[in-house]
């Protein structure tokens, strides 16, 4: 158990939420003790009380109570997964790296998963203080922003959080996409119980969702698209293209098992959704970032246009 401590806020950590400063201060206690002393009182910045969603600015004193916390060790990732961390990043600057993430890798720690792509790279290049910009499902691949410390982490985040990047994807879809489906514009709730499990599902009442959908090639019993996210919802893209009725490929949560088995007998077996551009304003500057699909997705397109 921890006695009282109070700690400094640095540069790097201005602008971060409260919740979030403690839970990287906190390791090993839950979030929802987390929450808990926040509500209380607990938790204080420069004296006073504050919320979890309150932003922390640079030489502000935040007083954390006493806490049981697990021991921090460091994680060893394997040198194989290190190295090919390494050799993923395909940009790289003073501010930020951008990887070209493989399909089937996490990018963090989580349940049953010990190390993530951002604890690989962290070691590979001796950088402690790389920070996870947003994030990509473990079955998607494509481009992942990494930022080299928090402050141009939170700089970054805002420009997400105001819409602010272009972000657009690759994804193959099944069946023939309408020529007349440009445009989905559906509310999207998180954590809907169904079916024994958690998803996101098309809701009139839940967070706006607007997606835009270009067809690129028509393949036998598919359909290649160029997708554009106007908002950045959980699963935005494989749950609307679910509502369309034209699920991603290889989806073994949104998708349809029939169809995904039929396109496995074909060498299709993967995730059909890749990250392929995204674009923003940064220090004056129009930065374009762009990765293609891997050799394994272009010869799978390859077999169904032939």
């Amino acid at each position: 158990m921890t006695g009282v401590r109070l700690l400094e806020v640095s540069r790097n950590e201005d602008g971060q939420r409260l919740d979030n400063y403690l839970l990287r201060h906190c390791p090993g206690v839950p979030k929802s003790h987390i929450y808990r002393i926040i509500r209380k009182g607990e938790v204080r910045v420069d004296g006073k009380r504050a919320k979890a969603m309150r932003r922390l600015v640079a030489g502000e004193q935040v007083r954390i109570p006493p806490l049981r916390m697990k021991s921090t060790d460091k994680v060893r990732v394997p040198d194989d997964y290190a190295a090919r961390a390494a050799a993923a990043v395909v940009f790289e600057s003073a501010d930020m790296l951008a990887l070209a993430k493989p399909a089937g890798v996490a990018v963090h720690a989580g349940s049953g998963i010990p190390v993530g792509l951002i604890d690989a790279l962290r070691q590979a290049r001796d950088e402690p203080g790389l920070e996870l910009v947003h994030r990509l499902d473990r079955a998607t691949s494509g481009l992942l922003l990494v930022a080299r410390n928090g402050l141009v982490n939170r700089e970054l985040q805002a420009l997400f959080r105001e819409r602010r990047v272009e972000k657009r994807y690759l994804a193959l879809v099944a069946g023939q996409w309408p020529a007349t489906l440009a445009d989905i514009d559906a509310p999207l709730s998180k954590n809907v119980a169904h079916a024994g499990e958690r998803r996101v599902m098309v809701d009139p009442e839940g967070q706006p969702a607007q997606t835009a959908f270009t067809i690129v090639a028509r393949l036998a019993g598919a359909t290649l698209l160029d997708v554009t996210l106007h908002t950045g919802r959980t699963h935005q893209i494989r749950v609307h293209a679910r509502h369309a009725g034209h699920p991603v490929i290889g989806d073994e949560r949104y998708g349809d098992n029939r169809i995904n088995r039929a396109f496995r007998e074909q060498g299709l077996g993967r995730l059909f959704l890749h990250s392929r551009l995204l674009a923003f304003e940064w220090r004056g500057e129009r930065l374009t970032l762009d990765v293609p699909v891997d050799e394994a997705w272009q010869a799978a397109i390859d077999g169904l246009d032939s």
